[in-house]
């Protein structure tokens, strides 16, 4: 049997070209958020990096640097799920669990330094808290799935708000005070609220909305 009559042993599927091509602007992107911002040139400038027309880049990301902010979110949640892989949740107590989630999740964001800045700032403008909302609600989801929750009434939604909100902060501090302080606002947020039942009693549901709120202006403003 010839060389191009053989069977393909892979059974990956190939990959689609605009997934790898969206990975690649975002690449990019990353390269020059420093100097452009988060803005719809950011994206232009990147898909001209490819050799992508403007056409080509509307295609890809319809709604320009929304649409990059949200690949860059789920990179940094596909790339903390990879970084945990190696650890047994079980292995761990429940606080345990969610902490080495969230500040995970945290140095790999850190790790785009001031691009992640940039991205920050654009998710903080009041007109982008819902989709700041839904990112950080799907971080939230995704470090909880790790840890072996499997709630489908009411906690499921109340676990993801806590933890969110407490992401929100500690990415605020991460921006403007280091990881020192953000691994400490964590350590106490935790203690504070990782019995549950103590979380759900203490909870209004005014405080999720204001500790994003404050995280947010903080990213922006400082």
């Amino acid at each position: 049997m010839s060389k191009l009559s053989q069977p393909s042993l892979s059974t990956s599927p190939p990959a689609r070209w605009d997934e790898t091509t969206e990975q690649g602007l975002l690449d990019e992107a990353l390269v020059l958020a420093a100097d452009r911002g988060w803005t719809q040139g950011l994206v232009l400038a990147a898909a001209a990096k490819l050799g992508l027309s403007t056409a080509e880049a509307d295609l890809l990301l319809p709604h320009g640097p929304a649409d990059l902010a949200a690949l860059l979110s789920r990179r940094h949640d596909d790339l903390t799920l990879a970084a945990l892989a190696g650890t047994d949740p079980a292995s761990l107590k429940m606080r345990q669990r969610i902490s080495l989630g969230i500040l995970t999740r945290l140095d790999i964001a850190a790790a785009e330094g001031q691009a992640l800045h940039r991205w920050a700032g654009y998710l903080a403008l009041p007109h982008h808290l819902p989709l700041a909302l839904r990112l950080v609600w799907e971080s939230a989801d995704r470090i909880w799935r790790w840890a072996g929750d499997t709630a489908t009434d009411e906690n499921h939604y109340s676990k993801r708000a806590l933890v969110a909100g407490i992401l929100a902060s500690a990415m605020a501090v991460r921006l403007s005070s280091g990881a020192e302080a953000s691994n400490a606002l964590v350590a106490a947020r935790i203690d504070n609220v990782m019995a549950f039942e103590t979380w759900k009693a203490k909870l209004k549901p005014s405080d999720f909305a204001k500790d994003l709120a404050s995280a947010l202006g903080k990213m922006r403003y400082g």
